[in-house]
């Protein structure tokens, strides 16, 4: 289930406006560099490449730190902290381009910085499936987090059995001389599923159209019998602790 969500406006910072992810233009258009065997050309064009991807790391460091204080803050109210381990990363060259050739999107930043919305991403690992939606919610209630898009694959799995709540937000990032607004993908999911994906995609690793239907098959059932033990192991710490107090309301965990 996907949900596009409308840009309420941006934000701002005095008289800066904030752009969408788009630094100044540079000597470099595009991501193949045969066309500018030069060396001062190459030196131009990775010197735009690296700020290109600088941004995003900025967006990535501000949703770290904001899921990072959501944490400790939980942590320290004695309630129990749903958010068990986080795991940050940024797209390499190699996987924008690998990503921009299955999109068929041209390798130009424009194009990039429009159709691959996930250069920046980071994934949080939860206790049970509430925990989820709570932190999701905390984290784009926040003021300067702009939700964009909601994928909801618990409510509606992938056919291959995956679940991961996947959100898009925006978040600015104040540089010297403007504030940007940049794309992070935020994934949310129980230990269970993590366990599911994390498996279920070395099993696949360069072995997509290798793998026989029974085995695909197997695996959506293991996915099946991942959801049934999360849905278990809230129940059991419903039962033994009772519903705690998170996020204003009662978290049935």
């Amino acid at each position: 289930m996907t949900t596009e969500h409308p840009r309420a406006g941006d934000l701002g910072a005095g008289d800066r406006q904030v752009a969408r992810v788009q630094p100044a233009g540079g000597p470099f258009g595009t991501l193949g560099f045969a066309h500018h065997p030069e060396p001062e050309v190459l030196h131009g064009a990775m010197a735009e490449l690296n700020k290109f991807l600088m941004v995003y790391k900025f967006g990535l460091a501000e949703i770290e730190t904001k899921i990072n204080i959501l944490a400790e803050e939980l942590a320290h109210r004695g309630r129990g902290n749903p958010i068990e381990h986080v795991t940050p990363r940024l797209k390499s060259l190699g996987s924008i381009t690998a990503k921009a050739r299955r999109l068929n999107c041209p390798l130009h930043v424009d194009d990039l910085r429009t159709r691959i919305r996930d250069i920046a991403g980071i994934r949080i690992v939860c206790g049970f499936v509430p925990d989820v939606y709570t932190v999701a919610r905390m984290l784009t209630r926040q003021p300067d987090v702009h939700l964009v898009v909601t994928k909801d694959y618990i409510a509606q799995p992938k056919a291959n059995g995956y679940r991961s709540l996947h959100l898009i937000v925006e978040i600015p990032v104040f540089l010297s001389d403007q504030v940007v607004a940049v794309p992070v993908e935020v994934q949310l999911r129980t230990v269970a599923m993590d366990f599911w994906a994390s498996l279920e995609h070395k099993i696949y690793y360069k072995h997509d159209a290798d793998v026989p239907a029974a085995l695909r098959a197997e695996l959506a059932a293991a996915a099946e019998d991942a959801a049934r033990l999360d849905e278990r192991m809230q129940r059991l710490h419903h039962e033994i602790h009772g519903p705690r107090l998170i996020d204003g309301d009662h978290t049935r965990t």
